[in-house]
């Protein structure tokens, strides 16, 4: 045999087979070709939008924890304000009071600064503040009692200033 001919017999069916075999590919083996080619680029994707939507949680939290913040202050500041009217009402001051006749308190704490009142009515014992509470003006016994309860909606309604 001829060693060129055989030669160029086998490149012949090499190159006939060749494409023959490409096309003998399952639609299967297409479909896992193709996945495997863009695995990364899709990877990618995937990555890139749950970056964008974390960056958008990362947003949402930091605005919540602000208003978080904020409410924090504004609840210290009323604690903080409330103990200071509270403070005003010196024990002896609470003890003398608490020994009055309630209509005898109520004349007197009606002509009070409010939040010194308020603070006076706050520390006496329950019993003695319904009946001074009882015998004063209803406005001004609401008044007092608003100051003594509604301290955190005053602070809102006013911009944070008395």
């Amino acid at each position: 045999m001829n060693l060129p001919l055989l030669y160029a017999a086998a490149l012949i069916a090499v190159s006939v087979a060749g494409p023959a075999m490409a096309q003998d590919k399952t639609p299967e083996a297409k479909n896992s070709a193709y996945c495997t080619n863009i695995a990364d680029a899709a990877a990618d994707a995937r990555y890139a939008l749950q970056k964008e939507e974390l960056a958008k949680i990362e947003k949402e939290i930091e605005g919540r924890l602000k208003i978080l913040e904020a409410k924090r202050a504004e609840y210290e500041d009323w604690l903080r304000r409330r103990n200071e009217v509270l403070q005003k009402a010196d024990e002896t001051i609470v003890s003398i009071y608490s020994r009055m006749r309630p209509d005898a308190a109520a004349i007197q704490l009606t002509n009070m600064d409010e939040e010194i009142a308020a603070a006076v009515i706050a520390k006496l014992n329950p019993r003695s503040a319904s009946a001074v509470l009882n015998e004063m003006e209803p406005a001004r016994a609401a008044q007092l009692a608003n100051i003594i309860t509604d301290a955190p909606k005053r602070v809102a309604s006013n911009g944070g200033k008395e």
